[in-house]
Parts: structure tokens; sequence; C-alpha cells
């Protein structure tokens, strides 16, 4: 569940450009709705990691309104979680989409970051 709020709205540098959920907001947390199944299959020493997510913004919604994240454990994949998503603002889908995220030692996500910075 996520009520939209003004943090929410689409807006870059130039100035905002609709005061309703940009798609921006929504992945956010379409990724996060996802990631709570990992949370939940993770082992100690274990993080997640997001490596993809679709969105089809189907249609907005307000601030003020609550958005209802609906998932489903589509898949494993050795370490792989997809989760499939629907976002509703009471009867009405505004979003829909997949998330993927690996669950990986810590140590090697640490080494990856070191490697790259």
């Amino acid at each position: 569940m996520h009520i939209v709020t003004d943090a929410d709205v689409a807006r870059f540098d130039t100035g905002e450009v609709h005061p309703v959920y940009s798609t921006f907001a929504l992945a956010r947390d379409a990724e996060w709705s996802g990631r709570l199944f990992v949370l939940d299959m993770k082992e100690p020493g274990e993080e997640g990691i997001g490596t993809g997510i679709t969105v089809k913004h189907i249609s907005p919604a307000l601030q003020g309104q609550m958005v209802i994240y609906t998932t489903v454990l589509k898949e494993v994949n050795k370490n792989e979680v997809v989760v499939d998503y629907t976002a509703r603002v009471k009867d009405r889908v505004i979003a829909e989409g997949t998330t993927w995220q690996k669950i990986i030692k810590k140590e090697k996500l640490n080494s990856l970051f070191d490697s790259i910075s």
C-alpha cells in the first residue's frame, strides 16, 4: 500500500509535469512490493538486488489516493525471484508489470561494488 504524496508526482529539474503519481515513483514502489518476497526468502549473509522491472502505466493516481499493490510470485530461477504485480486505486488498475531481483551473498555484492568503484 502507498498513499500518493507531493514527493511522488511527476517532476523533473524543469519543474512539475503532472500533479499525479509518477511512473518513476510507481516503479520504486512496485520494486519494493517484489522485494518483500526477497526479504522472506534470503538467508543471513545474503542480500537482494534488483535486476529488472517493467511498468505498464495504465491510469493516473492523484495525490492522497491509496495505491494497493497485489503481487504474485511468478517463478524462482536459482537465485532470481520473479514477481508480477498489479497496482490499483480502489477497483481501477493503474499499473501492472514484473520485477526481477537476485539473491546473492553480501560478500559477492560488496566485491562487485568494489570492483566498479
